[in-house]
């Protein structure tokens, strides 16, 4: 009997070690199909002399390629359909550097771009894209695993659109389970449509759009799928008179990337903590400063105002904007949303995903060029200063003598006449708390929003048409953009933590403002707020060790009014740090609107 429960249990155990290796090669295979190998190893040093051999300043700033979101009937705009996919093709960063492998959005591989078209709309007319995944079985970049990530049973890249900005269904929000794969061979849970109608009901402003799968954000965004998007209001907009036009009116979309001297964009392919996570580091910063898909390139001005759309579409950096002639810019708009009134600042400072739509008025320079440079430490706000490359975003050359034709275009004294952010009229108060948590090596291993991860059970349940106030505290060393789908919200105060060690020891255990005393703590020095972010935003700077006190309207801004569809049906929206990096490993939650 012993002997035979022996050969039994050898028996057993042969079919375990079997059953292993069937999910290790199992594990290796679907790992395989989704991503190519591993980048080499490479120094930081090397990646700097790649980025310093490219000459600043000698491509000139593409013009994105303009896609109509609405279609013309009888004289009238009437709803548009676009067909825009996503392709794997060969892009030039800069005229010394050889074509690099990137993921674009286009209507054909051939028109596919970096960013993607530009996507411009009407306020009311709706537009319809259907999204097509024309990628490839792997990716371009390795990816990490042991992230909760998209990993679809047959292989390809997972990939969904979000319209950041957008106001819009659930159905039609790209939430990170409602992934695809080419041909929609596999699909994520939240999947329901090739199909998003964006309705267009909001206000003029400036928006874009991006991927949003699950734990592959961060690498599908690095690979090239962004896009703006631009809702238009003529009636609105036109008595503004402000610069207008192809030439005058210009998307700068903005990004940083790393090189390998192949041309290749580079990952990292070992993550800070190696033996948690293979892959996943908490930032990704480049040395080379990207405009509408060109390293450092440079524009020819006229010398008259220019409006500029500055987009960050960057994973985690945030600039700090000035110009070296000392010019100012005049900001009229903050994300999707027009300012009041414009207000003139010598820099700007955009987090990741922000938006600043200024004017600049070339006519007074005193000299015929000007460089659009960056001072923001990376990470943010305390981490390493910027150098000769990262300082540099791109050139102005300043044309001598009159513009080609007199500019007719003006700076209004106001804009919009948004209600101003108050806490009048909140239905509720909620505490957001951002934590992060490390290894015994002190290294980042994820960030949690409330101490909870991205597929625990929904805990804000917002109802639709009310305004709530979310106390924002950030208990982690980094400055986090906050961006909560469908609502805009707005930053009233923002007030230091005193005694934040004891604060934090509280919150650690307990996870409770209230019980960790809140009110006592948040009694420091108080930050300002800028003038050029006091409008109605989707994203909002959240700093560290402070607590920030944000107005959230679940409702139409500008009319008061509830919004004109279903907010409540599946799969519902999220909000979630915008550095990419947090965001795909768990620093984000799901919102669910009730009625």
């Amino acid at each position: 009997m012993d002997h035979q429960r022996e050969i039994n249990n050898t028996t057993r155990m042969g079919g375990i070690i079997r059953l292993l290796l069937v999910l290790i090669l199992l594990s290796l295979t679907i790992c395989t199909s989704l991503s190519t190998s591993a980048s080499p190893p490479v120094t930081g040093a090397t990646l700097q002399k790649v980025a310093a051999s490219l000459k600043m300043f000698v491509d000139q700033l593409p013009q994105i390629p303009k896609l109509f979101g609405h279609s013309m009937h009888h004289g009238s705009p009437a709803p548009g359909h676009l067909t825009i996919g996503m392709f794997q093709k060969k892009w030039k960063f800069h005229r010394d550097l050889p074509l690099t492998t990137v993921f674009a959005y286009g209507t054909s591989a051939k028109t596919a771009s970096v960013p993607g078209p530009a996507i411009e709309a009407l306020k009311g007319v709706p537009t319809s894209v259907t999204w097509q995944n024309h990628l490839p079985q792997n990716h371009i970049f390795s990816w990490d695993p042991t992230v909760t990530t998209a990993i679809p049973k047959h292989g390809g890249v997972p990939t969904v659109v979000h319209l950041h900005g957008g106001i819009h269904p659930p159905q039609e929000d790209g939430n990170p389970l409602a992934w695809f794969t080419s041909h929609f061979r596999d699909t994520g849970s939240a999947w329901t449509q090739a199909t998003y109608t964006y309705p267009n009901v909001q206000a003029a402003g400036d928006l874009w759009y991006h991927d949003h799968a699950l734990g592959l954000t961060r690498v599908n965004l690095l690979a090239g799928l962004i896009g703006p998007y631009i809702i238009c209001d003529p009636k609105l907009e036109k008595p503004l008179n402000l610069p207008s036009g192809p030439e005058f009116d210009r998307i700068l979309m903005i990004f940083d990337r790393s090189f390998f001297k192949n041309g290749s964009i580079y990952i990292n392919s070992t993550g800070d903590n190696p033996s948690i996570h293979p892959q996943w580091q908490p930032e990704y910063f480049g040395n080379a400063i990207i405009v509408n898909g060109k390293a450092w390139p440079y524009l020819k001005v006229q010398r008259r105002k220019y409006r500029f759309r500055i987009i960050n579409a960057s994973n985690a950096r945030y600039f700090n904007f000035n110009l070296s002639n000392g010019l100012p810019f005049v900001q009229v708009a903050s994300d999707a949303s027009y300012l009041n009134s414009p207000g003139q600042t010598q820099n700007i400072l955009l987090a990741p995903a922000e938006i600043a739509d200024v004017i600049v008025d070339f006519s007074t320079s005193k000299t015929n060029e000007s460089v659009l440079t960056n001072s923001a430490p990376y990470p943010f706000p305390s981490g390493s200063p910027v150098d000769q490359l990262s300082g540099n975003v791109m050139k102005f050359i300043i044309a001598s003598g009159k513009p080609t034709r007199p500019d007719n275009s003006k700076i209004p004294t106001s804009l919009v006449n948004y209600p101003v952010a108050t806490r009048t009229g909140a239905v509720k108060t909620r505490y957001i708390v951002f934590y992060e948590y490390d290894s015994t090596t002190g290294n980042p291993t994820h960030l949690y929003v409330n101490g909870k991860k991205y597929m625990d059970p929904v805990t804000e349940t917002p109802r639709s048409g009310t305004t709530e106030v979310w106390e924002v505290i950030n208990l982690t060393p980094d400055n986090h953009p906050l961006h909560i789908h469908l609502a805009t919200f707005q930053a009233i105060k923002t007030q230091a933590l005193v005694n934040l060690t004891t604060f934090t020891n509280c919150m650690t255990k307990k996870n409770d403002a209230i019980a960790c005393n809140v009110k006592a703590h948040a009694t420091g020095k108080l930050l300002t707020i800028p003038n050029y972010e006091k409008t109605w935003k989707n994203v909002v700077k959240i700093a560290s060790g402070f607590k920030t006190t944000v107005v959230v309207k679940f409702n139409l801004v500008e009319t008061n009014s509830k919004y004109p569809f279903n907010v409540t049906a599946a799969p519902g929206y999220v909000y979630h740090c915008h550095i990419l990096d947090h965001e795909d490993n768990e620093m984000i939650r799901p919102l669910k609107l009730v009625l």
